[in-house]
């Protein structure tokens, strides 16, 4: 029996999200585990104020968290790079919320064995604005916790 059975990875569509992407589909394929790639988003009726700090902070990136239609053509990509890095089975998800509770989220519902992120996490102002995803999933995961260096 496999170590993993079911594994999640995180992204939010960036090179370096897809390069965990990419680890998490290596990793799910030797094990035979199910790899469940999910993007978070906040939901366009966010109040306004909300948006309005979240797409100036972010900017150009802004569209990467704000909508479900923007999330969905991303894990959808994911789940390509999941595929042709050697994961069997893969399902995408895009969750309304922040990315540390969209993910643990997905964790809770699917069981996973493993949680799999990126080792990038924001800093300066994005990172006061979202957190830092690979240290706060880290510290809050019920299960494992793979951290994949993405940077450099």
């Amino acid at each position: 029996m496999s170590a993993y059975r079911t594994v999640v990875v995180g992204t939010d569509g960036s090179e370096s999200s897809l390069r965990a992407v990419a680890r998490a589909g290596a990793l799910a394929g030797a094990c035979g585990a199910t790899l469940v790639v999910t993007c978070a988003y906040l939901p366009p009726e966010v109040d306004d104020r909300e948006l309005s700090r979240a797409q100036d902070v972010l900017r150009d990136e802004a569209y990467q968290v704000v909508g479900s239609h923007p999330a969905e053509d991303t894990v959808r990509r994911a789940g390509d790079a999941a595929r042709a890095a050697g994961a069997g089975e893969v399902r995408t998800v895009a969750v309304v919320g922040s990315p540390v509770e969209a993910l643990l989220d997905v964790v809770r519902r699917e069981d996973a064995d493993l949680l799999v992120v990126g080792n990038r996490g924001l800093t300066g102002v994005k990172g006061r604005l979202l957190g830092s995803v690979p240290a706060d999933a880290t510290r809050r995961s019920a299960c494992d916790v793979l951290v994949v260096h993405t940077t450099g």
